[in-house]
């Protein structure tokens, strides 16, 4: 017989058992899913740029992952601020888009038309523009193209 236990049964929380040591900060995890991620990626990118650069910057100096879990921690603290700003601002374009990512197999090309009023929310209200790295210079974003023109899959 397995002395496995169901932890739903148990009447105590859980607790770590290798809880982080003391010197490093604790911060609370963002609680969404991917799909909310996915939606809010490019924000986040844009909002928590220096964040990121810091942490890796961090990262290509030392492979240990214990060497950049203050730089992480302030980059869950950026998202976790940008997340608590797009819900209080946006929220009902951000669960339309989020909800038709979770529903269409997280493809950005079959919610186009739910994203747009999600980009302009976010613009008007918090100053965000949504820029995907690597755009042509010169050529509209394929996030602002109208009528996207869909071809066959090349072989």
């Amino acid at each position: 017989m397995s002395a496995y236990k169901d932890p739903s049964t148990s009447s105590k929380p859980y607790r770590d058992p290798t809880p982080l040591p003391e010197s490093v900060p604790k911060v609370q995890e963002l609680g969404t899913t991917s799909a909310p991620l996915k939606s809010a990626a490019f924000f986040i990118g844009a909002y928590c740029k220096d964040y990121n650069d810091d942490f890796m910057l961090c990262k290509s100096e030392d492979r240990d992952p214990g060497h950049c879990l203050k730089e992480g921690r302030r980059v869950t603290r950026c998202a976790q601020d940008l997340i608590t700003k797009m819900r209080e601002n946006c929220l009902a374009d951000f669960d339309k888009h989020w909800n038709c990512l979770e529903r269409n197999n997280h493809q950005y090309n079959l919610c186009r038309k739910v994203e747009r009023p999600l980009n302009k929310c976010m613009f008007e209200k918090l100053g965000l523009v949504k820029t995907i790295p690597g755009t042509p210079e010169g050529q509209k974003p394929i996030h602002e193209v109208e009528k996207p023109i869909f071809t066959g899959v090349q072989k």
